[in-house]
């Protein structure tokens, strides 16, 4: 049993649905995580209760699944939030899901999953639509998706309180940086809200979301993956403004971040609130979330020259190549029974090995980066996109799903991997990957705005600055802090000449000698 509660909870595993299709039992998934501070609250006020315990128990098959370390049974099972209360039927298909449930609506919802079970039995669950096998309506990539999501910028903005949409109010990094480029009024207040709201003065890092469209009463847990992310937004916007406001919040950000969950090797996943004592803290190192990390903390110290980031980075990365990465495949955790092959682990493994070769010189990142992108094309690209991880497992696991934020940041990584390597075969496979969304491109919200950006780099010529020398010379610096998030610098390159930079946009280019011609070229050739 957990902590705090009466139910005989089992893991997530083959072992448990197989116990319910003995038993003719429906199952019930409580999706819970470390920084869930309702997952404890219905611990303690609904699992606690020992007639509720005892009806789970005799007429249920009970398992808890730690979403952080489950992230394929979270995208399968998630209701919307945290915690997911899901019943379904020993083959995985959804009877019934909720949110939080105190007692008293436990008791409702068991009563109809067991009226509907005594009538139904196993024909009582269904399939998600997600999870049919429909596959996403293919298209040509064309400018249209990027001015369709400029468009929706400024369609979904909150003027007032700035960010998009209504109240709950979530930071959307990727939307942020999508807006840098396109309306960069809008992507600054709100990258200003997110500080005032979302910001933590005391201990440093942003909190998750707030609960209130004025950005008010935040949800205080604080997550790697979302600071890592806002990280990097904010050091961007630094990048291109040059207010230090933002490399402020995003240097105390990583403070917190090493002080808080650096375990040391890597960084743990997540903090919960602070507000009663000690808060829950996972140490636990996840692939996808250190990766992004290493990203982040890249792109700060590349603008910055701040070696604290810097060094944190190198340390997690090796960790990540050590630890994580075996053959080009990389586990979602350090544990034995850690699933591997998912893509968001991969995704992100690739993004920050083309980041480090870009920013450190980092050849063996970039080896790591390739063996990642191929294994990963090899076992989960298929009929033009990629799947989540293997179509194996149980429940749900075993229906495919095509993630389009994963395809996105994979895809993204692939463009990097394709211009540093030379190797036009990881541009094709990311423009196939893109063009299998593209048919639904109309419908597609500011919440998936990093699928324009994506989609925006494939249909125009790069800017790509070949540098001569190595990591740290005065060009390479240069090249770093070129205001677009979205160029490539190549290090030590080939057929430039000792101490030069050649800047190039498609069949032109122009060759600089120092940092200033370097922002000439760049403003004549990309301007």
């Amino acid at each position: 049993m957990t902590e705090g509660t009466r139910v005989e909870w089992r893991s997530w595993g083959d072992e448990a649905f197989a116990e319910a299709r003995d038993r003719g039992s429906p199952v019930l998934l409580a999706l819970t995580a470390t920084w869930c501070g309702e997952c404890h609250e219905m611990d303690a006020r609904t699992y606690a209760e020992p007639r509720i315990a005892a009806n789970l128990n005799d007429g249920f098959v009970p398992v808890r699944v730690d979403v952080d370390r489950h992230p394929r049974v979270r995208e399968r099972y998630n209701v919307g939030g945290f915690p997911s209360t899901v019943f379904c039927t020993p083959d995985g298909d959804r009877i019934a899901g909720a949110g939080f449930l105190g007692p008293d609506g436990m008791r409702q919802v068991i009563d109809r999953v067991r009226e509907r079970w005594d009538e139904s039995g196993f024909d009582a669950g269904r399939v998600p639509r997600s999870l049919a096998g429909d596959p996403s309506p293919s298209g040509p990539v064309t400018d249209r998706i990027e001015d369709h999501l400029a468009g929706r910028l400024d369609e979904a903005f909150d003027a007032a309180n700035g960010g998009w949409g209504d109240a709950p109010k979530f930071p959307l990094p990727r939307t942020i940086e999508f807006a840098l480029k396109r309306d960069p009024q809008k992507a600054r207040q709100t990258l200003d809200a997110v500080a005032r709201g979302l910001f933590d003065e005391k201990r440093g890092g942003f909190y998750r979301y707030a609960r209130g469209r004025d950005w008010s009463d935040p949800d205080r847990a604080t997550l790697l993956a979302d600071n890592a992310a806002l990280v990097r937004a904010f050091a961007h916007a630094y990048c291109y403004t040059g207010e230090e406001t933002y490399r402020d919040k995003a240097e105390r950000t990583v403070d917190y971040l090493i002080d808080a969950l650096w375990n040391g090797s890597a960084f743990g996943g997540s903090q919960g609130p602070a507000d009663d004592g000690d808060p829950r803290t996972d140490l636990t190192a996840y692939a996808d979330s250190n990766a992004l990390v290493v990203d982040a903390l890249l792109v700060l110290s590349s603008y910055t020259d701040a070696e604290r980031p810097r060094e944190y980075a190198r340390r997690t990365l090796s960790t990540l190549r050590s630890s994580f990465v075996d053959d080009g495949v990389v586990r979602h955790h350090a544990d034995a029974d850690a699933p591997t092959l998912l893509l968001a682990d991969a995704a992100r493994t690739v993004a920050a090995g083309v980041r480090a070769a870009q920013v450190l010189g980092d050849d063996d990142a970039l080896r790591t980066a390739r063996s990642v992108a191929d294994r990963t094309i090899d076992t989960l690209f298929s009929d033009g996109s990629f799947h989540d991880g293997p179509t194996e497992g149980s429940g749900l696991l075993d229906r495919p799903l095509r993630p389009l934020d994963a395809n996105v940041e994979m895809s993204d990584a692939l463009i990097d991997l394709s211009i540093l390597t030379g190797d036009d075969g990881y541009r094709d496979v990311a423009s196939e990957a893109v063009g299998a969304f593209a048919g639904a491109w109309d419908r597609f919200g500011v919440q998936v705005a990093g699928y324009g950006s994506v989609a925006a780099r494939l249909c125009r010529d790069p800017l790509v600055i070949s540098v001569a020398t190595g990591p740290g010379s005065d060009l390479h610096r240069a090249a770093l802090r070129v205001a677009d998030h979205e160029k490539v610098v190549r290090l030590a390159a080939e057929n430039t000449d000792r101490g030069t930079a050649v800047v190039r946009v498609g069949g032109r280019s122009r060759t600089a000698t120092t940092p200033s011609d370097l922002a000439d070229a760049v403003a004549d050739l990309a301007g």
